[in-house]
């Protein structure tokens, strides 16, 4: 696959992501309920396994707020990235590729937090699932229409 279709996938899972954002903050707005801390805790928790020194408590509060929502960005523009291989330069259908999508990112975030220790999803009540699914799904409905918006349309054969 050429660089574009990689590039294509990233910028995919960049407009991903900006969807799982606008989404929950739209459920922050509604709701009334705060901000999740869990971003900032796998950020601190990275650091400490990698014996990074994050600064005083209130510089790396800050550097933990900051880098947070990076490591979300990270994983979806990776996982964008991952699409594009899979998809191999072709546009996919929407039902697929939305929980694909969806799901992927949805598994390696909360995968992290689990492995991390900072979650457990087995404790999660009903209304904390819909929290997690629905932005996800944001994320992979607008990255994979994304996604066909950048890839040319198939070529028609003639008869």
């Amino acid at each position: 696959m050429r660089t574009t279709g990689l590039t294509d996938g990233a910028i995919a899972g960049a407009v991903g992501s900006a969807a799982l954002n606008v989404v929950s903050y739209l459920d922050m707005a509604l709701r009334g309920r705060p901000a999740s801390s869990t971003p900032e805790q796998v950020a601190g928790r990275l650091a400490d396994i990698a014996h990074v020194d994050l600064g005083s408590p209130e510089k790396a509060s800050n550097r933990r707020s900051g880098l947070g929502p990076v490591l979300g960005y990270g994983i979806g523009v990776a996982a964008g990235v991952g699409f594009a291989l899979l998809a191999r330069g072709r546009r996919q259908s929407l039902a697929w590729a939305t929980p694909l999508l969806g799901g992927s990112v949805m598994t390696m975030s909360d995968g992290s937090m689990t492995v991390l220790r900072i979650t457990d999803p087995r404790t999660w009540r009903r209304a904390d699932w819909i929290s997690d699914i629905v932005p996800h799904l944001a994320y992979g409905l607008a990255a994979a229409a994304t996604w066909n918006r950048l890839r040319p349309p198939a070529k028609r054969r003639r008869r």
